[in-house]
């Protein structure tokens, strides 16, 4: 068996670019680019009719151009969770399988480029565009919003929108792992595609019915204690949160809403001396959500991990 010289990662910044340069170049970001203006602009429209009649009632108000919903509009946030996961997919689903049906991948890697690189390189580019797609809709609706409503918004709001912006992404970099993870194990296109929107799909619908069925079963509740009342809800959030939907609906939700002080049950004893309804600061907020942003960087991790370890042992032929 030779030993390989160099880096394992020599010729990346050469994948990266010219990936991320087919990218932006092609159909797909032209789509994308008229989702980010339809995007923004609904939720501009949706939010500022109802910003306008609560002007001076909240102190974070600027945030609620970002969650504020107008029938039948939903909100930006909303927008994004559904939104991003299949921007992610539609970025992922042929980067390996498309070298396979162009015939290039024995190509590629006859030239000084290993298969991490090429891996690493195409993962990386794929989550770049994605990155500067979901800059561009942060922009777009900050602009807009400062310029329709005449709100400026402060420090604290500014930091806590690229906190967001940070989760979203690290939401989309776990489907676009999916997607590439399909990539690799299927060489039909279609058949990857079909395969990461499935588990998608698996996660977004039947994944929470699936935890509230597991959850009397794991921890049943016989005589109605409260400690097991608070056990079985525990579990069932414990279950809920395999899925990144939901860890990165509670990142939203305390990024966004100063104001929320627990992700899960609250037992009385917490809420003593309590102010309810007061903001809590950026640092508390962080370390609310910091188990969430490991958990959508950890899945990640895992299903790149899968998708490495496959490509590592396929067979590839000129």
């Amino acid at each position: 068996m030779t030993r390989r010289e160099g880096s394992a990662f020599s010729g990346l910044g050469v994948v990266f670019l010219k990936e991320f340069a087919d990218q932006l170049s092609g159909i797909r970001m032209r789509m994308l680019e008229l989702l980010i203006v339809l995007t923004a602009m609904a939720t501009i429209y949706a939010a500022i009719q109802t910003i306008k009649n609560v002007v001076g009632e909240d102190v974070f108000l600027f945030l609620r151009l970002f969650t504020t919903a107008k029938q039948p509009l939903p909100s930006f946030v909303a927008f994004m969770g559904f939104l991003i996961p299949l921007l992610a997919i539609a970025l992922g689903f042929d980067a390996v399988n498309g070298e396979f049906q162009r015939r290039t991948l024995g190509r590629v890697l006859s030239q000084p480029i290993y298969r991490d690189a090429l891996l690493f390189g195409k993962y990386l580019a794929g989550l770049a565009t994605l990155g500067l797609v979901l800059l561009s809709v942060w922009l777009l609706v900050t602009g807009l919003g400062i310029l329709f409503t005449g709100l400026v918004p402060s420090g604290e709001e500014v930091a806590r929108g690229l906190l967001y912006l940070a989760a979203t992404l690290a939401y989309g970099g776990v489907w676009l792992a999916v997607a590439l993870f399909f990539s690799v194990v299927f060489k039909n296109p279609t058949t990857s595609a079909l395969a990461a929107i499935g588990v998608w799909l698996f996660f977004t619908v039947f994944w929470g019915m699936i935890a509230g069925m597991l959850a009397p079963v794991i921890s049943p509740v016989h005589y109605g204690f409260p400690e097991e009342i608070l056990r079985q809800a525990q579990t069932e959030l414990a279950l809920a949160r395999i899925s990144p939907n939901t860890l990165y609906a509670e990142a939203t939700l305390a990024l966004l809403q100063p104001e929320v002080r627990a992700l899960g049950p609250v037992l009385p004893a917490q809420l003593e001396g309590m102010v309810l309804g007061t903001p809590l600061p950026l640092s508390q907020s962080l370390l609310l959500v910091w188990p969430q942003f490991a958990g959508l960087i950890a899945a990640s991790v895992v299903f790149f991990t899968l998708a490495y370890v496959v490509f590592q042992r396929m067979e590839i032929r000129a």
